[in-house]
């Protein structure tokens, strides 16, 4: 599948004066549902998830709605250490795109380097699901390509929105971590 299936509007929009305004800032502007993973394994991971989580919720244009338990899990990919992950709720007045840009950001503020493919990291922010939209692009794929075959997303996930309906399989996010081994994961 290539394409949108849902056209956001443009990152600036004219306001009734002629100024112009991001839709963040832009009152009427509709808030999107949308979830995301979070992890590290380099560093005090611990401070660094909930730092990067109120770094969020103080971003205009986000409401972080919900968040789950922080989870122990073992890495995927070379030897590291083990991992922190959790997921989180947020509403948003962005697109996907911009709400990528502020996730990478926030990565590059914690001191993430992309060296290797899994590798280990101080931050990891991933975009899972925004609402019902399918997308997939060069920049990005939504829903997040892998998440359906890991624990680590699903568990924290199925914690927060067992309910949310995967677009892509048509399941619940609890029917989804049904179909996974979830033994690697241990809630702190």
């Amino acid at each position: 599948m290539s394409g949108n299936l849902r056209r956001y509007p443009p990152l600036n929009m004219k306001s009734v004066e002629g100024s112009q305004v991001s839709p963040a800032q832009n009152p009427v502007a509709k808030s999107i549902s949308s979830a995301i993973a979070l992890g590290s394994n380099l560093g005090d991971s611990l401070k660094i998830l909930n730092a990067a989580l109120t770094i969020l919720a103080d971003t205009p244009g986000i409401t972080l709605q919900a968040s789950s338990s922080w989870y122990q899990t073992a890495p995927v990919g070379p030897p590291q250490p083990d991992y922190l992950n959790g997921c989180a709720l947020l509403k948003v007045q962005l697109n996907p795109l911009e709400l990528l840009e502020i996730l990478l950001g926030i990565e590059e503020k914690f001191g993430r380097v992309r060296k290797e493919r899994n590798g280990p990291r101080t931050l990891d922010l991933d975009l899972l699901l925004f609402d019902d939209l399918i997308l997939e692009s060069p920049r990005l794929q939504i829903p997040h390509p892998r998440m359906s075959e890991r624990a680590f997303v699903l568990v924290p996930l199925a914690e927060i929105a067992p309910n949310w309906v995967e677009p892509v399989s048509g399941k619940a996010i609890e029917q989804l971590v049904q179909t996974v081994n979830c033994s690697g994961v241990c809630r702190l």
